[in-house]
C-alpha cells in the first residue's frame, strides 16, 4: 500500500538555467516500478524535498504528453530552493505526489480559443497545459500567450516562447516592468498587452497564474472583454504544506488548496472568504 508521506528518490537528468534565480530540473524516478506506474495530469504539483533541509510544493512544468521524465522550474527564494539550485546532474532529489484534484481541463476545451496570462514564475504551471495543447495543436483554435516579468532576463523558457510563436494560429506577447538596453518590446504590466492582443471571449477560455495582484487586474480585464467567471481558470499555489489536506495550512473557507485545487475557476475563487483571498 502506497504511503502518501514517503518521498521517492529521483535522479536529475538535466538542468536548464532559465534566469538569474530560476532553473528547470528534469528528473526521473530511480525505481523502475515507480516510474512505470507513475502518471499525472496538467496542473498538479509534487512535494520536493532534500533530506535534512526541508520540503516544498512545486508545480509540474512538464506535459503529461511527454513521457519518461518530470520537469520542475524552481526559483531560488529560501533555504530549500537554494540547496536544490546547488544540485548537479546525476544527483538526487526526493519527490512525492502528484497532488491536486483540481487541474486544468483538456478534453473540455477542445475546439476553443485559449488565452494564457502569466506573470513571473507563473508561467511554469501553465507550461504543462500549453505543451499538452501544442502536442495536440489541431484540436484547438487560436492560442494567445501573454507573459510579463520585471525584466527580460526573468523570462522562463526563452527558446520555447520563440518556438510557440512560430506555430500557426499561436501568438506570444511579452512585456517587462523595467526596460533594459537589450529590450525593445513593450514596457508595462501584463495587462498592457491588451493593447496588442485582440482578446475576445467568443468560444474562449482563459488560464491565469501569477501574483495575486496580477490575477486581480487580469480578471478585471477579462471580464471587461466579456469573459464569464466560469471561463476564467487559475491556479492557486500559496499556503500549501503537506499536500494531502491534513495540516490545514492551505485551508480557504471550506476548501483545501492542495486537495480541492490548486486549479479553480474564477467563480469558485469569488466564493472564498475575503480574508482568505476572495476576489
Amino acid at each position: 500500500m502506497k504511503n502518501d508521506y514517503i518521498p521517492y528518490p529521483a535522479v536529475i537528468e538535466s538542468i536548464i538555467t532559465e534566469s538569474f534565480d530560476t532553473k528547470t530540473f528534469r528528473v526521473k524516478f530511480t525505481d523502475k516500478k515507480i516510474a512505470d506506474n507513475f502518471s499525472y495530469v496538467q496542473g498538479q504539483f509534487m512535494q520536493i524535498s532534500l533530506m535534512g533541509t526541508g520540503e516544498a510544493p512545486i508545480s509540474i512544468s512538464s506535459s503529461p504528453s511527454r513521457k519518461g521524465f518530470l520537469e520542475f522550474s524552481i526559483r531560488s527564494v529560501g533555504k530549500l530552493t537554494k540547496k536544490i539550485h546547488e544540485l548537479k546532474v546525476r544527483e538526487k532529489m526526493f519527490i512525492r505526489g502528484p497532488y491536486g484534484k483540481g487541474h486544468f481541463p483538456f478534453e473540455e476545451i477542445k475546439g476553443k480559443n485559449l488565452i494564457f496570462v502569466a506573470g513571473g514564475i507563473g508561467l511554469p504551471p501553465l507550461r504543462s497545459l500549453i505543451n499538452l495543447i501544442m502536442d495536440n495543436r489541431k484540436d484547438f483554435e487560436n492560442v494567445k500567450i501573454l507573459y510579463g516579468c520585471k525584466t527580460a532576463d526573468e523570462f522562463c523558457f526563452k527558446d520555447e516562447l520563440k518556438a510557440w510563436n512560430k506555430i500557426p494560429n499561436t501568438e506570444v506577447l511579452l512585456t517587462v516592468d523595467k526596460k533594459t538596453d537589450d529590450w525593445t518590446g513593450r514596457v508595462g504590466v501584463v495587462t498592457e498587452l491588451w493593447k496588442d492582443a485582440d482578446i475576445k471571449s467568443d468560444n474562449a477560455v482563459a488560464f491565469l497564474c501569477g501574483p495575486p495582484i496580477m490575477i486581480k487586474f487580469v480578471v478585471q480585464k477579462l471580464e471587461g472583454s466579456g469573459f464569464s467567471d466560469k471561463n476564467i481558470i487559475m491556479t492557486l499555489e500559496r499556503h500549501m504544506k503537506c499536500g494531502i489536506g491534513k495540516c490545514g495550512h492551505c485551508n480557504v473557507g471550506d476548501k483545501f488548496i492542495c486537495v480541492d485545487g490548486p486549479v479553480f475557476t474564477c467563480a469558485e475563487v469569488k466564493k472564498f472568504p475575503k480574508k482568505d483571498g476572495a476576489m
